[in-house]
Parts: C-alpha cells; sequence; structure tokens
C-alpha cells in the first residue's frame, strides 16, 4: 500500500465528537449520519490509508486497512449487552494498526484514540488473552534482559509512558522475588503517548504517530516473539 501524506482531521470532527456526547441516541445520529461520514468516518480512513507505507516499513507484519468496517477504523458502535451504561455510540475515534495474524484489539497493536478531550497513541497488547498472557509473563522470566531493553529503551520511553492494570501479587507459577515482578504482575502490556487535541486538525498526527509508533519497535518485537507471531 502505497503511504501519501495526511492534512488532517477537518476541524468540525471534534465538534461532531463532542456534539455526539450530548445527543447519544440513535435519532440524533441517523439524521447527522452524513456529517459522521465526512468529519470523521472518511478522514479517518484517509489517515490510516497514509499511515500504509509508515506502518508497513515500521512493523512488515503489520497492517493499515482503510475499510469502514472490518479493517483498522473501529466500530462506531458500543457493545452495550453487558454494561450498564446504554448509549449507542462511542464517542471517540478508535484505530488500530494490527498484526496480519491478530484476531481482535486484544493482540499487539498500534493504537491511535481521538476525542475531543483526550488524544493518544497506545502500543503493546491490551488484555491479552489467557494463553498469550502466560506466554508473555514466561518470555519476561526467562529472558528479563531483552525485556529490560525493549521495555526501558531510552527512545521508548522519551515517548511514552507504561499504563494499564495489573495484579496486587505475582501470577501463579511466578516467583514473586522476580527482579521483573512488577512487571511479571501485568495484565496489560501497553504503553501511552498524550498528544495535544490541536495535532489531530494537522498533518502532525501522521508524523506524531509514524515516529512514535517506530520508537516502540523493540517492544512490539518482544510482544510478537512471547506469543509466536512472526515480525519478518
Amino acid at each position: 500500500m502505497t503511504g501519501k501524506a495526511f492534512a488532517g482531521f477537518p476541524g468540525g470532527a471534534m465538534k461532531f465528537l463532542a456534539e455526539l456526547a450530548r445527543n447519544n441516541e440513535r435519532a440524533w445520529f441517523a439524521e447527522h449520519k452524513q456529517r459522521y461520514e465526512e468529519l470523521v468516518r472518511e478522514p479517518a480512513l484517509d489517515f490510516i490509508q497514509a499511515m500504509g507505507q509508515p506502518i508497513a516499513d515500521i512493523a512488515p507484519r503489520f497492517v493499515a486497512v482503510p475499510k469502514k468496517t472490518g479493517g483498522s477504523l473501529m466500530r462506531p458502535y458500543r457493545d452495550t449487552r453487558f454494561s450498564k451504561d446504554k448509549t449507542p455510540y462511542k464517542t471517540n475515534v478508535g484505530i488500530q494498526f494490527r498484526h496480519e495474524f491478530a484476531k481482535d484489539v486484544h493482540a499487539p497493536g498500534f493504537y491511535v484514540h481521538i476525542h475531543p478531550e483526550e488524544v493518544f497513541l497506545a502500543v503493546g497488547s491490551w488484555r491479552p488473552a489467557p494463553e498469550a498472557l502466560r506466554a508473555i509473563r514466561e518470555r519476561i522470566a526467562e529472558a528479563p534482559d531483552a525485556w529490560t531493553t525493549a521495555w526501558d529503551n531510552a527512545g521508548f520511553r522519551r515517548r511514552f509512558e507504561p499504563a494499564g492494570e495489573s495484579l496486587k501479587r505475582a501470577p501463579r507459577g511466578f516467583d514473586r522475588d522476580h527482579p521483573l515482578a512488577c512487571d511479571l504482575k501485568r495484565k496489560d502490556f501497553v504503553a501511552v503517548r498524550n498528544l495535544d487535541p490541536a495535532v489531530v486538525a494537522t498533518p502532525r498526527l501522521q508524523r506524531e504517530a509514524a515516529a512514535s509508533f517506530a520508537a516502540a519497535v523493540p517492544l512490539m518485537q518482544f510482544l510478537c516473539g512471547a506469543t509466536g507471531a512472526p515480525w519478518d
């Protein structure tokens, strides 16, 4: 896929998301569906298209798929089945560039989150499935130097801060006195970089995403290796 420069989201994109937060109803969304298409979905697909070559250069097995459904753009509809919050729509734009073999958002990925009050980039594996979680922890325990090199890499830490939840105690089967016990307790192996929301309307969004994701390559290589996902 050939990348192209991305000019930024239209100025009305954030305004639409803020309005949606105040009017999170199916009737309102249906009435304003064309605005969503023009201000949010189409620019998001343009951004994904523009990130195609940068992602291919950074991580050859990861993909940028500019499709309305089934691609890198997360759907706008919330899953309300098990939530007390029954509002039907997400009030943010979520974009994830996943490994070509990944099946869901829990696999290692590069993520972009756009919300009127919060814009951030994220990398790593959020809430991995039990088998993958065990594999990552085992790899950290067996190769602590490799993990430290990836997780504490200076170039990576200049851009990203660790995030996610952790257990209170070392997981079953792991030494509670292990030098990396804090990392073994992690439920999520993710890091986040917050951006100024104003960047969304500028070409800098693409540049920031590409440069930041490149800095996360050692972490992504570690996670892919631990879970058996090919890198090259």
